[in-house]
């Protein structure tokens, strides 16, 4: 199976209504008067980080994939549980782990080590308490909603190519944890950019059913040479979002599109009609 035929078929296990038909970032369950929000994510080696990568880069990374989820929901973080592989250099990764935890304000809650062969997997499952309800989810998008992007797109592609500028982009990512706490109560969708700007605008649009129709000359990139690299390549971490074109937001932000009635393709680039995923950004499978 890929990873679409995977999920479609976890769709047919019972489900938590708060699992949002497992078609959002994360989960949010109520309890009391309080809303969780929880998400878990992997690294493998060899797929999100190379073999001789550095063990702190790799468990910072770890932990603000998962926060960016978070964000994403204006959730605040209020711990993670760690699933860890034994391995070479478990020393840096447990200072690379200290560093996020510090840096993200996140305390360690638990989780499980184990030992075995081949190449390691980490998993995190992050969890989150609501700021705002109702929690945002991709499936809240507006016609006439105008579309924004929190920052440039392509800095993590540029990092992962050893650009000395870009280098934290890639290997150390921050989560837009604050954003996604200010943003939460003005916006209709919203989610982070992990797998590619266009694939993620696809997967909200798909979400809300309706078209984005996106200006490519108003897309913030690394680099505007390389548009079409940096708007599929993924791993930069910043919020897409949807909100009324009239709405006064709290932060600075890049207004990259409109929302359309839902037509033959959910994602238009200028007069270009996208209709195939496949082609739009990163995909497991």
């Amino acid at each position: 199976m890929n990873e679409p035929d995977f999920i479609a078929a976890l769709r047919a296990l019972p489900l938590h209504p708060g699992a949002r038909g497992l078609a959002d970032d994360c989960a949010v369950i109520t309890l009391g008067s309080e809303t969780l929000v929880i998400t878990h994510d992997m690294m493998a080696e060899g797929t999100h980080f190379r073999s001789g990568a550095d063990m702190a880069d790799v468990a910072w990374k770890l932990v603000a994939t998962n926060l960016s989820d978070l964000a994403a929901k204006g959730a605040e973080p209020l711990g993670v549980l760690l699933g860890h592989v034994l391995g070479r250099d478990d020393a840096r990764f447990l200072e690379g782990l200290r560093e996020a935890l510090v840096a993200f304000n996140t305390p360690l809650l638990g989780g499980d080590t184990i030992a075995a062969a081949g190449p390691r997997t980490f998993g995190l499952t992050a969890i989150g308490r609501a700021t705002h309800t109702p929690v945002p989810a991709r499936s809240g998008a507006q016609l006439g909603d105008a579309v924004f992007l929190t920052g440039p797109v392509g800095c993590a592609m540029l990092g992962f190519e050893g650009a000395s500028d870009h280098h934290a982009a890639f290997h150390r990512p921050t989560p837009r944890v604050a954003e996604g706490r200010a943003l939460a109560p003005l916006v209709s969708a919203m989610m982070d950019v992990s797998d590619g700007l266009l694939l993620d605008a696809f997967r909200l649009a798909e979400a809300s059913g309706v078209t984005l129709a996106l200006d490519p000359a108003a897309i913030p990139v690394a680099d505007r040479t390389r548009l079409e690299e940096c708007i599929r390549w993924g791993d930069d971490y910043e919020l897409l979002f949807t909100a009324p074109p009239a709405a006064t937001l709290p932060i600075a932000a890049h207004r990259i599109g409109t929302v359309a009635p839902r037509g033959p393709a959910p994602l238009t680039l200028g007069e270009i009609a996208l209709t195939d995923p496949a082609s739009l950004g990163y995909r497991h499978g």
